[in-house]
C-alpha cells in the first residue's frame, strides 16, 4: 500500500484576481501561454486536485504544480514570464521610436524610400536591427501599391445596382458581364524558346517582334461561368453593335438580358442607343467610373492572360486568334463561375473607411 504524499495547501483567489484571470482567458489578444496559466489557477481555485486539473486541461501534472506554486508565491505577477538571461537590451524604446518616425515621416536625400542600409547609416544602428524593427511593426518601405478612388457622382447607386444583380439576379433573365480586351498583341520571340529542363526553367528572349493586334469582346454568364466571345481587328461602336447582335442571337428569346459594362464611349453612341431601343429586352447597367474591378469579366480576362497570352508565342494575328478561340471553347466545356460574396453595404463601408484614412493622413 503506497503512502499518501504531503497535503498541499488550498489555493484561494480574491474577487479582483478572479476578474483579471477570467479576462485573460476570454480576451482574444491574450497570449495562449498566459491564458492556459489562468485556466490552471481558476481550476485549482475550484478545489480540483493537480491530477484532475491535468486531465481536464490535458497538460502535464508538473505544469499544473509549477503555475499553482508561482501564483501562491507571487500572485498574478507569478503567471508572467521571468526575464530571460542574456546580454541586456541595447536598443531602447526611444531608439525604436526614432526609426519608426523617420521611416514614416521622412525620406532619404538621394532616394524615394528607405532601405535597411540607408536607415542604418542615418540612425547609427546596424542593418539587422533596422530590419527587426521594421518586421516587428510591419513596415516595408520597398513595397508600394496603386489605388484610384472613383469620382463618379452616381458611385453608390451603381455599386448597389451591379452588386444587386450578382447577389439577387432577376427571374427569367440572364446577367452578362461584358467588356473588351483590346490591343491583344501577337508577339513572336526574336529567338526560339528554350524548353524547361530539370533544374532549369523555361527561357525566352527579352525582346520580341510584333505581328499585329486583335480585340476580344466577351460576355461572361454570371450564373454558369460560360463566355460568349467574338474577335475583331478594330475596337469601335460598329464592332460592339455586331457583338450585341451575336448576344441577341445566342441567348434564348424568352429571356431578358442584363448587361454589366463600363462607361467606354463605344457603349453609348447614338447608333448603339438606337439599336437598344429596337431590342427592348436588353438592359444596360454601368459600373462606376474607374471601377472596372466591379465587372466579373475582368477576372476571366485575368485567367486568359495568365494561362494563355502572357507566355504565348504567335507569329501572326491569325495564329493568336486561333489560340484564343481554342482556349474559349475549352473553357466553355468546363465553365467555372466566379461567385461574388461582398454586399453593396460592405463595399461602401470599406470605401468610406479608406477615404477617412486618407483624410486623416492629411492627403
Amino acid at each position: 500500500m503506497s503512502r499518501p504524499g504531503p497535503k498541499i495547501p488550498p489555493l484561494s483567489v480574491t474577487d479582483a484576481q478572479r476578474v483579471v484571470l477570467e479576462g485573460w482567458v476570454r480576451r482574444r489578444t491574450t497570449a495562449q501561454a498566459l491564458a492556459q496559466r489562468s485556466r490552471i489557477v481558476l481550476e485549482c481555485a475550484e478545489g480540483h486536485s493537480i491530477m484532475e486539473v491535468s486531465r481536464r486541461l490535458r497538460i502535464a501534472p508538473d505544469t499544473v504544480r509549477t503555475w499553482r506554486r508561482r501564483f501562491m508565491e507571487r500572485g498574478l505577477d507569478g503567471l508572467c514570464d521571468d526575464p530571460r538571461p542574456g546580454v541586456p537590451r541595447k536598443i531602447t524604446d526611444a531608439d525604436v521610436e526614432r526609426v519608426i518616425v523617420k521611416t514614416l515621416e521622412e525620406r532619404p536625400k538621394n532616394a524615394t524610400h528607405w532601405s535597411t542600409r540607408s536607415m542604418a547609416a542615418a540612425t547609427g544602428m546596424s542593418q539587422s536591427t533596422v530590419s527587426r524593427i521594421w518586421r516587428a511593426f510591419a513596415l516595408a518601405p520597398h513595397r508600394a501599391q496603386t489605388f484610384k478612388l472613383s469620382t463618379d457622382p452616381l458611385f453608390i447607386d451603381k455599386v448597389r445596382d451591379v452588386v444587386g444583380l450578382y447577389l439577387d439576379p432577376p427571374e427569367k433573365a440572364l446577367v452578362l458581364c461584358v467588356d473588351e480586351k483590346s490591343q491583344i498583341q501577337a508577339l513572336d520571340r526574336s529567338q526560339p524558346v528554350l524548353p524547361m529542363m530539370p533544374g532549369v526553367p523555361e527561357r525566352r528572349s527579352h525582346d520580341y517582334v510584333r505581328a499585329g493586334t486583335t480585340t476580344l469582346f466577351a460576355a461572361l454568364e454570371v450564373a454558369t461561368g460560360k463566355v460568349i466571345g467574338s474577335l475583331h481587328r478594330r475596337h469601335r461602336a460598329a464592332e460592339f453593335k455586331k457583338f450585341l447582335a451575336k448576344l441577341d442571337k445566342e441567348v434564348p428569346a424568352d429571356l431578358q438580358i442584363h448587361l454589366i459594362l463600363d462607361n467606354y464611349a463605344t457603349h453609348k453612341t447614338p447608333d448603339i442607343k438606337k439599336w437598344l431601343l429596337a431590342h427592348p429586352r436588353f438592359h444596360l447597367h454601368f459600373t462606376p467610373t474607374s471601377a472596372s474591378w466591379l465587372n466579373l469579366v475582368e477576372r476571366w480576362f485575368a485567367e486568359l492572360t495568365q494561362k494563355k497570352l502572357k507566355r504565348g508565342v504567335h507569329r501572326s494575328v491569325q495564329a493568336l486568334e486561333r489560340d484564343i478561340r481554342a482556349w474559349l471553347a475549352d473553357w466553355n466545356e468546363h465553365p467555372r463561375p466566379f461567385h461574388w460574396t461582398r454586399t453593396a453595404d460592405e463595399i461602401l463601408d470599406k470605401v468610406a473607411a479608406y477615404c477617412r484614412r486618407i483624410s486623416d493622413s492629411g492627403h
